[in-house]
């Protein structure tokens, strides 16, 4: 049978078994009609079918852009600079790290403004963990002010408590991108792409530490990436000045504000003598709290001053308890526990009035060894 003659009952038949089922392929479309005696084995044509599935709008692509659970590759830029942010990290090159000059795996963070693709901060790190994202984060902030909302993956350096504590204390929103959807990051994923240049030149300059690598980047940066014309900014629009130019005022952070937000902070539980562990020490918290939980606030570079947040109270610094040869002084008690000066003993009063209404009972009744004195002398 010539392919293109393929009947159009068939096709009909083959719309209907991808509707039904949109993730069905070509090739169980196929089987199935062909089981069903609907079509004699052959008689299709793998390639046929899914051309006439295309023209008629039901190939696989065209069908998942109006399924519910996944959504369309349509393009999407915010409308003024710090309205979203995106990060991302990316592989970098190996580089003698340390006194012993071992070849390690280096890591890029970048954090990208939606609107004018302009880079915020963009720093290689030795080291893949949280606090690489944390540092970025931080001087993305202290240099732009702060993000309304901000876009991650799901990777372990974006999902934790510290950037839920931190995004609540800035007032930015936090969003995750949805498992398995690149597209959504796809301004931050075309950055990526663009530094794979950048990688390619260092390869021929072969940097001798961290510090030299960050250098070339920044000059790299600058020249060949935000002072360049953007195609999705508009002709002669480069990311510096689509994010200098935009009329939406910045919103910077006072240095305490910014230095409570980026704080980290964990759960501890208050044993039975008022106090929580925290880094192998004990800290004082206080009678009142036992057996409740505490949140422990602290600045991961320096431990020489932790804050105890409890909800209804002021915040307060944690005091370390100090043991020492001599049992330490007790926590005074509270004044309704305290001891209420008398200048009497009541049990004693008490014990005296008891006796004396005994005595009185006991008065009146004979006294049989008396009897029997008084007796032998009458006789």
């Amino acid at each position: 049978m010539i392919e293109s003659a393929l009947r159009n009952e068939l096709v009909e038949e083959a719309i209907l078994l991808r509707r039904e089922a949109p993730q069905r392929s070509v090739r169980q479309i196929i089987q199935i009609m062909e089981w069903e005696g609907r079509a004699k084995p052959g008689e299709i044509k793998r390639l046929t079918l899914q051309e006439r599935l295309t023209e008629r709008g039901y190939s696989s692509r065209q069908m998942r852009l109006y399924q519910s659970t996944a959504g369309a590759a349509r393009r999407f830029q915010q409308s003024h600079r710090n309205k979203l942010w995106q990060s991302d990290i990316k592989f970098g090159p190996s580089l003698p790290i340390g006194q012993g000059g071992i070849n390690k795996q280096v890591y890029l963070v970048l954090f990208i403004d939606d609107a004018t693709r302009f880079v915020l901060h963009g720093a290689f790190y030795p080291t893949l963990d949280q606090r690489i994202v944390e540092d970025a984060f931080r001087q993305s902030v202290q240099k732009y002010g702060r993000p309304e909302a901000v876009f991650f993956d799901n990777g372990k350096q974006y999902r934790t408590k510290w950037m839920a504590r931190t995004c609540s204390k800035l007032g930015t929103k936090l969003l995750y991108a949805r498992p398995y959807s690149p597209s959504s990051k796809g301004k931050v994923e075309r950055l990526n792409r663009v530094v794979d240049a950048f990688l390619g030149e260092v390869a021929l300059e072969k940097p001798k530490s961290l510090d030299q690598l960050n250098d070339l980047f920044q000059v790299w940066l600058s020249e060949c990436y935000l002072n360049k014309p953007h195609s999705a900014l508009g002709e002669h629009v480069t990311p510096e000045m689509a994010y200098r130019s935009d009329k939406k005022v910045l919103h910077f952070l006072d240095a305490e504000t910014l230095r409570l937000a980026f704080l980290h902070a964990e759960k501890r539980k208050v044993d039975k003598s008022g106090c929580i562990s925290f880094q192998n020490q004990l800290y004082e918290v206080g009678i009142p709290f036992i057996g409740t939980t505490v949140d422990v606030v602290y600045d991961p570079s320096d431990l020489s001053q932790i804050t105890v947040e409890k909800e209804g109270y002021t915040p307060w610094p944690a005091k370390k308890l100090e043991i020492g040869t001599h049992i330490g002084k007790r926590p005074e008690l509270p004044e309704s526990l305290q001891p209420k000066p008398t200048d009497t003993s009541r049990l004693l009063r008490a014990a005296t009035q008891k006796h004396g209404e005994r005595q009185d009972v006991q008065k009146p009744a004979v006294s049989y060894s008396k009897v029997m004195r008084e007796g032998e002398h009458l006789v």
